[in-house]
């Protein structure tokens, strides 16, 4: 058996029939092609996963994509225009928020939310808003410095800078 949805994922509305039991995560990754948001604990505590839905950071293995029905859903591909990155994006990339990149596509859109409820958050305030997100190879340092750093450029009122070479953890 299969269920309509009807979503809109990164500003692009996709019609699909899904069986109940798919995960969001599964129905992106599988079906769409939009990789960045990764399968890693398969349990909601890594943060892989994080997408936004409805501007809400949510982990997407813990939601049926037959729940997401009606909703806009933000990926990492689709946070910024192609050939360019978000600020939240370029302050990971500046601050050296990010090793293995595994962990960066839930960090940064974890960072969006964040942002979006608290545009100017203290060390404790970000470290609390991301402790759903877990990175075994930083030790967080610089992924405050980053959250830091892109609060800032947006308070300035950045937008989307050109990419000169693209790295596939910040942007696919």
């Amino acid at each position: 058996m299969h269920v309509p949805i009807t979503l809109s994922v990164n500003g692009v509305e996709r019609r699909a029939e899904v069986e109940p039991r798919t995960l969001l995560v599964q129905y992106l990754r599988n079906d769409l092609a939009l990789t960045g948001a990764h399968i890693g604990c398969e349990t909601s505590q890594c943060g892989a996963c994080t997408v936004l839905l409805d501007g809400e950071a949510v982990k997407s293995c813990t939601i049926l994509a037959v729940q997401a029905d009606g909703a806009a859903v933000t990926t990492i591909e689709g946070l910024a225009p192609v050939g360019t990155l978000h600020p939240v994006q370029q302050a990971f990339w500046d601050q050296h928020g990010l090793q293995c990149g595994y962990c960066t596509p839930g960090m940064v859109l974890s960072t969006v939310a964040l942002l979006a409820d608290d545009p100017n958050p203290s060390e404790e305030s970000i470290r609390h808003g991301l402790e759903g997100n877990i990175c075994r190879c930083t030790g967080y340092h610089n992924i405050v410095l980053s959250v830091q750093s892109a609060a800032k450029s947006l308070a300035s009122g950045a937008i989307p800078e050109p990419v000169l070479s693209r790295d596939a953890s910040l942007t696919r």
